[in-house]
């Protein structure tokens, strides 16, 4: 086979390639920008319209990348949860397993919603009432990321010795919430609040 044969065999999959990371970079954009919107308006603010504004592409093309309102919130929900991972969860990871990682952890948390990550503080925190008692995916998802949240935070308390770390994570995790609340009303005690809670839940 002649190099021109192959040439034009492999141009075609050059393109294609190409467009593929368009796509995904595109996809990754929308959606980061998404987060940022559903921290402030929830999820059900989303649309393919308003997210279509200022990116470049128009409504039809977003839609393209996702398909339904659905796909985008649930896509939307785990790009909030991959952020979140990357500045809370990981950072904390190389701190010794037990109580040294929990404050790690409650440390990271504490810049994550004071600073905050998103415009409208914690994504879950702002979403989770809008779809407690909607069953589906987008409930499902977002469900399924507390229920990490709180399984990390009992596994830390387990092994600092909490004599039951299930209530304890669910008590650190209602208090989080709590805080993040304080936090959106400008009370800055909210923080020192937070990790005097930590403290006190690790000596049980």
């Amino acid at each position: 086979m002649s190099d021109e044969d192959t040439g034009l065999r492999r141009a075609p999959e050059r393109t294609t390639d190409r467009r593929l990371l368009r796509g995904a970079r595109s996809r990754r954009a929308i959606l980061r920008r998404a987060v940022d919107m559903a921290s402030l308006d929830g999820l059900d603010g989303l649309s393919f319209g308003v997210l279509a504004t200022g990116s470049g592409m128009s409504k039809s093309g977003v839609q393209t990348l996702f398909g339904t309102k659905d796909n985008l919130q649930v896509a939307t929900v785990e790009c909030a949860g991959g952020v979140f991972d990357e500045v809370v969860v990981r950072p904390a990871g190389t701190a010794p397993r037990g109580a040294p990682r929990l404050r790690a952890l409650v440390e990271a948390w504490i810049v994550y919603a004071s600073e905050p990550l998103f415009p409208g503080g914690c994504f879950w925190a702002a979403n989770q009432a809008a779809f407690d008692s909607r069953p589906g995916p987008v409930h499902d998802a977002l469900f399924a990321g507390r229920r990490g949240w709180r399984t990390l935070l009992a596994g830390e308390l387990r092994h600092a010795g909490a004599a039951d770390a299930e209530l304890a994570a669910f008590q650190l995790d209602a208090v989080l919430v709590a805080a993040n609340t304080a936090l959106r009303c400008g009370d800055g005690e909210a923080v020192e609040q937070v990790r005097r809670v930590t403290e006190n839940l690790l000596r049980k």
